[in-house]
């Protein structure tokens, strides 16, 4: 059996290796604690959301719209991904709990989160 020629290896490896680079480039430009809007339809909440260490927390004036709590998230170039780890009971839209992936928008201090159904994250670096 034939080995791969070492640069091929090496190129691989880099390639490989190089998928994780951006997310941790990305999420310390991100990180902090911001405080905002939340808007669904016209119907407008105002929130806080912190951004640590891969984590966040957070919460809004108003009862589960939207229902933020705590997990972890990830990002890429415009690419957030959020994974909720609280436990929520069931008499509420579900849509309206921070999880799965948003785009997003940083302009200086300004994040905007954006997802395909309309909802939307206003938000300012405190």
């Amino acid at each position: 059996m034939k080995k791969p020629p070492i640069l091929f290896s090496v190129l691989l490896f880099l390639a490989v290796s190089g998928c994780n680079k951006t997310a941790e480039i990305v999420a310390p430009v991100l990180e902090g604690q911001y405080a905002g809007t939340f808007e669904r339809n016209g119907t407008i909440a105002n929130v806080e959301l912190n951004l640590s260490n891969l984590d966040f927390t957070g919460s809004s004036e108003t009862d589960k719209f939207p229902a933020i709590c705590s997990g972890h998230y990830t990002a890429t170039d415009d690419s957030i991904h959020f994974e909720n780890t609280c436990i929520w009971t069931a008499e509420f839209d579900w849509t309206l709990i921070l999880g799965e992936s948003w785009h997003y928008v940083l302009d200086n201090d300004k994040l905007t989160l954006t997802r395909s159904n309309g909802d939307r994250y206003d938000l300012q670096k405190q």
